[in-house]
């Protein structure tokens, strides 16, 4: 995190680990405001990767499971890249820039991602770096949300994935169980707008910010996850995140073979599970008095709610979710389906 935004965010009341913001001297209340209220959210947690080059549109829409076409000044897309053997490495966010496209994705998949991607670029004149220092980069959320934007910036967007720019600040909408945004910019833009949101808008930690993912049913790859789920296997293809129409890119015959020939036997469901102990990306869920070695699905991610329960969401087999769960053990704690905020086509 740049030192001159970390000292903003002090200013405002942020408790840091090292560089690793925490909160801002109440979390408790601080997750019942993410649910109920106004708040701003630093992103710095999460990475910026930037493509650009003559060539970057074409070589990312043969790496990239979306159609990278569809992104442009006043649209954004969730997308992924995966393995050739279709399993996602990251899901992340892309917005078009003057010159290229920015991703944005949790910071543990940056690297490995850039690395990837490095591999194929041969003779393309394309240029890829990390663009975390060149950019702020914080949410805002809430049942007010719009109104506190128009407010603070003159400029809000209407549909999800919709972008706007206005004096140096680039708002995107996002998912969310409330109008919900990211905002994007240098220094000086985001300084002015986290100010003017900050006045009717709660400053709170990263951790809630992941929380309204998992409300709204996004999800994330982190490196505990990557390469185990198939793109629809995360409801990506519910979220618009996949095009069927698109050439080649690593993983596709996998992705449309699933998608033209096969169900779905596991898809990814949101659960509130009872426990004190937070469940980690990757830990395994089972049906109730099941086989011990052998799980029936893998936790996604899960944070915390006020409610004192972890929502969570879990890759589950299919046939598996409609009877009773257990997380971490087949005689662990008990694990409730909960309705998503979206549908999800029974094909894949």
């Amino acid at each position: 995190m740049r030192e001159d935004w970390k000292n903003h965010l002090i200013d405002a009341g942020a408790e840091f680990e090292e560089d690793d913001l925490l909160h801002y001297g109440n979390p408790e209340r601080e997750r019942r405001m993410a649910i109920n209220g106004e708040v701003i959210c630093d992103l710095s947690h999460r990475g910026l990767l930037e493509v650009r080059g003559d060539d970057a549109t074409d070589f990312l829409q043969g790496q990239f499971g979306n159609d990278i076409r569809a992104v442009d000044g006043q649209h954004s897309q969730l997308s992924s890249y995966s393995s050739p053997k279709g399993r996602a490495y990251a899901v992340f966010r892309v917005l078009r820039t003057r010159d290229g496209y920015l991703l944005e994705m949790p910071a543990d998949r940056i690297e490995p991602v850039a690395k990837r991607l490095q591999m194929f670029v041969l003779r393309a004149n394309v240029i890829i770096e990390q663009a975390g220092d060149s950019r702020i980069h914080f949410g805002c959320s809430g049942p007010d949300a719009e109104k506190e934007l128009q407010s603070a910036l003159g400029v809000c967007p209407a549909e999800v994935e919709e972008v706007v720019e206005k004096n140096g600040v680039t708002v995107v909408r996002v998912p969310g169980v409330h109008p919900r945004f990211e905002l994007f910019g240098e220094i000086d833009a985001m300084r002015k707008a986290w100010d003017g949101l900050n006045v009717h808008a709660a400053p709170v930690g990263p951790r809630d910010w992941a929380l309204l993912d998992i409300l709204a049913g996004v999800p994330t790859v982190v490196e505990e996850t990557s390469e185990k789920f198939v793109p629809q296997m995360l409801n990506l293809h519910a979220l618009g995140a996949v095009s069927f129409e698109k050439g080649c890119y690593p993983g596709q015959e996998v992705v449309a073979r699933m998608h033209y020939l096969g169900k779905l036997k596991r898809r990814m469901f949101r659960l509130a599970i009872h426990t004190q102990t937070p469940p980690q990306p990757g830990s395994p869920v089972f049906q109730a008095g099941g086989n011990p070695d052998q799980s029936d699905g893998e936790i996604v991610a899960a944070e915390l709610h006020p409610d004192g329960l972890y929502s969570a969401l879990a890759v589950l087999q299919v046939a598996a979710a409609k009877g009773e769960l257990r997380w971490d053990a087949p005689d662990g704690a008990k694990a409730e389906v909960v309705e998503l905020p979206y549908a999800v086509p029974e094909g894949a």
